[in-house]
């Protein structure tokens, strides 16, 4: 995807204070709550997602007190409330559905001001998809290439259309096209550190659920106003699952394979081949009699499968990487796009909000949408953001081991 400087003639500057119109790539939490804030300012934008259809699947999202103050400014915050239940514990137990111990974070609202929670992220996706008018966004939009340069910046979508603005944002995900195009650009001119050309590492394969209604006579803990993340970490098998009651009688799960040597070779594979809703029917298999605690004491993993619509289910990898370089001329990054994740951690949804509301704020005190201004507020966005990112891939890195592989490693270990 060549990048190349766009505009009949560079030296023509733009020095008028109108607002910049900015075009997101990506409709995703981060991309459509850049989007909603925008729209908040009267700051123009569209959005351009290569999916035809919402298509959002996935287990549940918690989210802490950090986001209380987004959500009330966007005026969502009955909804979300409605639509969600809090959670204030996280439950470990083993294999034989018994307790090993417990992290309580009760004092969430007494010290952040607002209650820990939990919702599908499905349910999180439409809340925030309803703050952003339906004519800013453009579905079946496969961004192909762009060009950028004093002038503005031009970007071409596969099915021939093409699109100008001031701003590029490239909210799309892990697999960025935007970034993929910046950083092409960026390493044939040598300006691109060794460490943003390198392939994202992942070290787990996930699958995971969101499950229609089940029977509160089997699955009694529906009952109860509240949740808990519900965590099994195995004895002998390289895997940890979750469970997590949501509204309407339903559950989110999930799988977590964590990978060695040679099965990270086995599942690279397969990297564009056995992912989503086709591969994660395999993964299934393999896990539906694992435990999970409850009911009459026989439940398993396969109890939710079974109550899981195939369109609702999917198997991911779970990459985790932060890169340096976040924004070049006029285009920057945000999300996924700059930093993944390992969800263990709970901060991707959060981490990507963040990054929504520090770079809208930088948009909209922007003097003008010449380059020179636009690099200031994206370096201060990086600045505000970058610090922030590395902490969070940290404690997911932590949180990962916490829940099962340093329990598989110590296993093994203690039998030696």
């Amino acid at each position: 995807m060549p990048i190349f400087l766009h505009g009949p003639d560079p030296s023509v500057y733009d020095t008028s204070d109108r607002k910049p119109h900015v075009i997101i790539i990506g409709a995703g939490l981060a991309g459509l709550t850049l989007a909603a804030l925008l729209h908040k300012a009267d700051i123009p934008f569209d959005i351009f997602e290569k999916s035809a259809e919402t298509r959002n699947v996935g287990s549940a999202v918690f989210l802490g007190p950090n986001v209380g103050p987004l959500f009330t400014q966007l005026g969502i915050m009955d909804e979300y409330l409605a639509k969600s239940k809090l959670c204030a514990t996280i439950r470990l137990f083993n294999e034989h559905r018994e307790q090993d111990f417990a992290l309580d974070f009760s004092l969430n609202n007494e010290l952040g001001g607002f209650d820990g929670r939990i919702l599908p992220r499905k349910v999180l996706y439409e809340i925030i998809l309803g703050q952003v008018p339906d004519e800013r966004i453009h579905r079946g939009k496969r961004m192909s290439w762009m060009t950028q340069g004093e002038n503005g910046v031009h970007v071409k979508f596969t099915d021939g259309s093409e699109s100008e603005g001031d701003i590029l944002v490239g909210a799309d995900g892990a697999y960025s096209a935007v970034r993929k195009c910046l950083y092409d650009r960026l390493q044939k001119d040598h300006k691109l550190p060794a460490s943003d050309a390198q392939d994202l590492p992942f070290s787990c394969v996930c699958v995971a659920g969101y499950t229609d209604a089940l029977d509160i006579e089997k699955f009694p803990f529906l009952k109860d106003p509240e949740s808990s993340v519900i965590n099994t970490r195995s004895f002998d098998k390289p895997y940890s699952w979750n469970v997590f009651a949501v509204n309407d009688n339903k559950m989110c799960w999930n799988s977590t394979l964590y990978l060695d040597e040679e099965s990270s070779k086995f599942h690279n594979n397969f990297r564009t081949t056995d992912w989503g809703e086709g591969g994660a029917e395999g993964m299934c298999n393999d896990i539906r009699n694992f435990p999970i605690n409850g009911g009459d004491g026989t439940l398993t993993l396969g109890d939710l499968i079974d109550k899981t619509p195939k369109d609702q289910m999917a198997k991911v990898m779970l990459e985790e990487k932060v890169f340096d370089t976040w924004h070049h001329c006029r285009t920057v990054l945000i999300g996924d796009a700059c930093h993944k994740l390992h969800p263990a951690g709970g901060q991707g949804a959060t981490s990507a909000f963040q990054d929504a509301v520090a770079l809208a704020n930088w948009i909209n005190a922007l003097p003008t949408t010449q380059v020179k201004d636009l690099e200031k507020a994206f370096k201060s966005y990086r600045d505000e953001r970058h610090a922030a990112a590395l902490v969070a891939t940290a404690h997911a890195k932590n949180m990962c081991k916490f829940y099962g592989k340093v329990r598989f490693v110590l296993v093994i270990a203690s039998h030696l």
